[in-house]
C-alpha cells in the first residue's frame, strides 16, 4: 500500500505546466504522431456523467487542439441531464459528435454499457459523483481505457485505499490517467511553484486558501417529495449528501487546498477545524455553512482554510501563500486567470512587486486536456490519480476535523474505517439509499462533541 508522505513533485514535474511547455504542446499538435488510440489517429471518448462538467470536460477535450478527438457514447442516469448534455454539444461540437440512440445508455449500470463502444486505448471520461469513481475505474482498467476523471477521487478512507490500489494496476497495463484538477496545469501557477522552489519568497510557513460565496451547486437540498426514487433523488443533489461527493467541502473546496499543497510542495500531516449550520432552515443536506480548517505540515508549516456559503456575505475565491522573505498570490479570484505574483514582505504592496506572470495564461481545463492526449499519442507515462487520492484525502481530512470536533491525521484519515457508502457495485435505483431519512423528513448530520468517530 502506497503510504500517505510528501508530495510526489519535482522540479521536472512543474516544467511540464511552465508557459514553454503549453506553447510545446501547441506547436507540436500542428504534427500529429502516430495514434496510440486508433490507426485513424482519432481517439474516441465515452461521457460517463453529462452533468455541466462532463459536458465540459467533453468541450475541453474538443477545444484541445491535440488532433483528432471523437464523442462516440454517452451514459449517465437521468435522461434528461443526457439529452441536454447531447444536444448541447452537439449544437457546439457536431463535426466531434457521433452518439447515436443505439450508443445512449441510461442507469446505475450504463457506464458498462458506454465504455463497451470503445477500443483500448480510447477515453472514458467519469464525471459522476465522485463516490462512483472507484467502481468506474475499476471497469475502465479492465477494458483497457486511458481514463479522464474529475475530481474528488475519494471521499473516505476505505475508498482512497482502493483507489491507490487502482491506480498501481492502471499504471502496470500503461494506461494514462488524469484527475481534473486542472490547476495543477496552469502556466502561471507553474512558474509561481519554481520561483518558490528557488527560494524567491523564503520557506513557506502559511499558507491561506478562500472559498466563500453563496449558495453553490446542489449543496442545498429541498426536503425529498417524490417523483424519484429516494436513490435517484440523493445522487441528483449530489452535493448534499457526504457518501455521494464528500459534500460541499470536498467537491469545492479541494482545488485551493490542491494548489496549495502543490505551493509547498507537502501534504499536510493532520488537521483540526471548526464549523456549523446557522441558517439551513428546511434543508435536509448533510453540509455545514462554513469551515474554518488548520491544516498542519511536518516542518510547522500552517495553512488555513475558511468555507463559507452564505448569501449577503463577504466573498473571496482565492489562495495566498507566505514566506520568510515575502508573500505570493498564487490565485486571485477563481480558478482563472491566476493573476500569479510575488512580493517582498507580507503585505502584498504595488510598490513591493517582484514578479508577475507577464504572459496571457491560457485556459488550464484545455492545457489538462492537451496533456492527457499528448500523453496518449505519445505513449507517455501518465498517472494522476495516486496525487489525486492524496489531494482527496488530505481534503476529506480538515473535512472530518470539522464534523467531528476531533485533530485529525493524515494516516487516521487514511485508515479512518467509516466506508460512507459500501456496495456501490449492487447499488439498485429503487433500492435502499446509501443514507437513511431519519424520522424528520431530514437526514443524519455531523454532530461535532457527540459524533467524534465518524462524521454522520
Amino acid at each position: 500500500m502506497p503510504s500517505f508522505g510528501p508530495a510526489d513533485l519535482t522540479r521536472r514535474d512543474m516544467l511540464k505546466t511552465s508557459g514553454k511547455l503549453a506553447a510545446a504542446v501547441v506547436a507540436s499538435q500542428l504534427v500529429l504522431p502516430k495514434a496510440y488510440a486508433s490507426e485513424d489517429n482519432t481517439i474516441d471518448l465515452a461521457l460517463v456523467g453529462c452533468g455541466g462538467r462532463g459536458s465540459g470536460a467533453v468541450a475541453d477535450a474538443f477545444s484541445s487542439n491535440a488532433g483528432p478527438v471523437k464523442l462516440k457514447a454517452m451514459a449517465d442516469v437521468f435522461d434528461s441531464k443526457l439529452s441536454s448534455s447531447y444536444n448541447a454539444l452537439n449544437a457546439r461540437h457536431g463535426d466531434h459528435v457521433d452518439v447515436p440512440p443505439e450508443r445512449k445508455f441510461i442507469g446505475l449500470d450504463a457506464y458498462k454499457e458506454a465504455m463497451d463502444c470503445l477500443k483500448p486505448g480510447d477515453i472514458v471520461i467519469l464525471t459522476t459523483p465522485p463516490a462512483f469513481r472507484a467502481v468506474q475505474f475499476e471497469y475502465a482498467i479492465e477494458k483497457g481505457l486511458n481514463v479522464f476523471m474529475e475530481k474528488p477521487v475519494t471521499v473516505d478512507g476505505p475508498t482512497s485505499k482502493k483507489m491507490l490500489e487502482l491506480a498501481e494496476k492502471a499504471s502496470e497495463k500503461n494506461l494514462k490517467c488524469a484527475v481534473g484538477l486542472m490547476c495543477r496545469h496552469s502556466p502561471a501557477r507553474g512558474e509561481l511553484f519554481n520561483r518558490i522552489q528557488d527560494g524567491e519568497i523564503g520557506d513557506l510557513n502559511l499558507l491561506r486558501a478562500y472559498r466563500m460565496h453563496g449558495p453553490v451547486g446542489s449543496a442545498f437540498v429541498d426536503p425529498f417529495t417524490g417523483g424519484m426514487s429516494e436513490v435517484l433523488f440523493q445522487i441528483a443533489n449530489f452535493h448534499g449528501f457526504l457518501w455521494a461527493s464528500g459534500g460541499c467541502f470536498s467537491d469545492f473546496y479541494i482545488h485551493n487546498i490542491d494548489e496549495c499543497c502543490w505551493m509547498k510542495n507537502d501534504w499536510p500531516v493532520k488537521a483540526q477545524a471548526s464549523g456549523g449550520r446557522h441558517y439551513r432552515g428546511d434543508y435536509v443536506d448533510q453540509n455545514f455553512d462554513n469551515y474554518s480548517v488548520e491544516y498542519t505540515f511536518a516542518d510547522g508549516a500552517k495553512m488555513y482554510l475558511y468555507g463559507r456559503t452564505m448569501p449577503n456575505v463577504k466573498q473571496e475565491f482565492a489562495t495566498y501563500v507566505h514566506g520568510s522573505k515575502g508573500c505570493a498570490v498564487v490565485s486571485e479570484n477563481g480558478h482563472f486567470p491566476a493573476k500569479a505574483r510575488t512580493y517582498s514582505g507580507q503585505s502584498f504592496d504595488k510598490s513591493k512587486l517582484i514578479w508577475q506572470y507577464p504572459e496571457t495564461e491560457g485556459n488550464p481545463y484545455q492545457f489538462e486536456w492537451a496533456h492527457l492526449i499528448d500523453a496518449v499519442r505519445n505513449d507517455k507515462p501518465y498517472n494522476e490519480v495516486p496525487r489525486g487520492v492524496k489531494s482527496s484525502l488530505t481534503t476529506s481530512m480538515g473535512r472530518m476535523a470539522a464534523h467531528t470536533g476531533q485533530e485529525i491525521t493524515a494516516d487516521e484519515m487514511l485508515n479512518c474505517e467509516h466506508e460512507f457508502a459500501p456496495g456501490l457495485k449492487d447499488l439498485k435505483a429503487d433500492g435502499p439509499a446509501p443514507v437513511q431519512m431519519t424520522e424528520n423528513g431530514k437526514y443524519p448530520i455531523p454532530a461535532p462533541g457527540l459524533k467524534g468517530k465518524r462524521e454522520y
